[in-house]
């Protein structure tokens, strides 16, 4: 993981999650996804990789970079995928495979903040730390 991506980020806003309706996400779920007061924190302990997502839900991701793993977004939208993570620059860019086509998400910092760009089926969102 670039070194500059190690850190921890408060979610500035949810909003754009709002728009991820390609994931057929419940709308009351995606209504309090957006109320969350989000804190993000990236960590690299070796070649592993973990990303946490801290807020009333807690989600976490382990992963070596270049692996295909297979990951269950419990608490997200609740579905089995098969991830990759490579390493583009100074990018991580996550595709992941399964019932839905084209999903995935990147993460990448400038200046001071984080961002998050989140794909699925056609459909893109950002949001920033």
């Amino acid at each position: 993981m670039p070194a500059s991506l190690c850190g921890t980020w408060d979610i500035i806003s949810n909003v754009p999650f709002e728009g991820m309706i390609g994931l057929d996400i419940n709308p009351n779920i995606r209504n309090i996804a957006v109320k969350l007061k989000l804190r993000k924190t990236l960590e690299q302990q070796g070649d592993q990789h973990i990303i946490k997502s801290l807020s009333t839900l807690n989600y976490t991701v382990s992963f070596g970079v270049g692996r295909e793993f297979e990951e269950f977004t419990q608490g997200l939208d609740n579905r089995h995928v098969k991830s990759l993570v490579l390493q583009e620059g100074k990018k991580l860019v996550c595709g992941q495979t399964g019932e839905k086509k084209n999903r995935g998400w990147t993460h990448w910092v400038e200046g001071d903040k984080l961002h998050l760009e989140l794909h699925c089926e056609g459909v893109a969102v950002q949001a920033d730390s």
